[in-house]
């Protein structure tokens, strides 16, 4: 069964200095971070790749990566494929409020590939590592798509505290589960910061303790192509909420649609856990620990020093 993996490279990195932190070099030849989610997700035998971007980042991300990429998934027989993300890309009837400045956040990104997907898919964000894997267990339940079950979906949890930044605070999707491992509510939690005892979320400059172990969820999904409706039906259900002083700002991020649509009971989420090191570009001081991160990596036989040698 043909898989896609939709990497959604949208965003610029307010946080990151300016400039399109998803491009920053952190492998020992100038490999970025999608690289390696591109690699693995191959080596786990995803067979399409999604990229979501931005028509004014274009010419640096085709520069950056896709030109090459695509040379090397023709010669591993996977597809690619491009998909635009924009502001003014909104449901029959809507129109974009004149001072709102950015795209309308995850689920919108996910909502620009309609077209180009119609076939089980795993999200994933585009400056995040998330190891082997969660690649392979996310392939592996998508391989099990039944069109029986089409709003089966599943989800890769990771473990807090591998998922902290040392360089300041951080937002993270904390998650419930049932006792059969079912996610049944995910809690957007921002000022999370790592600590000697572990972590803590911070507000006001109150630091109160968290569990260190806590499964949350780093935008990881896997997902059907009936999920398209769903999230359809979500992006205009969004602008009847939304009065139109927050349409400047709000987002339509995809965790929460997720988390509403299993209020709902409309869908099931299978929680699949990694144990692996999360890490990514947060911060412009992030990267000196992401390069250090890959070169250990490289050193334990995780990856040859060129990367797609092997695949």
């Amino acid at each position: 069964m043909k898989t896609a993996l939709v990497i959604m490279a949208a965003g610029i990195g307010s946080r990151f200095g300016g400039g399109i932190k998803q491009l920053a070099p952190v492998g020992m030849n100038g490999e970025i971070i999608m690289d390696y989610s591109i690699h693995d997700a191959i080596e786990a035998g995803f067979d399409k790749i999604v990229f979501i971007i931005r028509r004014d980042i274009e010419e640096a991300f085709r520069e950056a990566i896709g030109s090459r990429i695509e040379k090397i998934c023709e010669k591993l027989g996977v597809e690619i494929a491009y998909a635009y993300q924009e502001r003014e890309a909104l449901p029959e009837g809507v129109s974009c409020p004149k001072d709102r400045t950015k795209p309308w956040g995850t689920g919108q990104a996910v909502l620009a590939c309609r077209k180009v997907l119609h076939e089980p898919f795993a999200v994933i964000n585009a400056d995040d590592y998330y190891g082997k894997e969660a690649f392979v267990k996310v392939h592996d339940f998508l391989t099990q798509y039944s069109a029986e079950k089409p709003n089966a979906y599943c989800m890769a949890g990771f473990i807090l505290k591998n998922t902290l930044s040392e360089n300041g605070a951080v937002t993270r999707g904390i998650c419930e589960t049932n006792e059969n491992g079912y996610l049944t509510a995910v809690h957007e939690t921002s000022g999370i910061v790592k600590t000697a005892e572990g972590a803590a979320v911070e507000a006001d400059g109150v630091l109160a303790s968290i569990d260190a172990d806590s499964c949350v969820s780093m935008n990881m999904w896997g997902l059907t192509p009936e999920f398209m409706e769903l999230l359809q039906t979500g992006f205009e259900e969004f602008f009847k909420k939304h009065s139109e002083a927050e349409l400047l700002k709000a987002e339509y991020l995809l965790p929460g649609c997720i988390d509403e649509l299993i209020q709902k009971g409309q869908v099931s989420v299978r929680v699949l856990e990694s144990h692996d090191k999360w890490f990514g570009v947060t911060y412009k001081e992030d990267k000196e620990f992401v390069v250090k991160s890959f070169e250990q990596l490289i050193k334990n036989g995780v990856y040859g020093e060129r990367l797609f040698g092997e695949v």
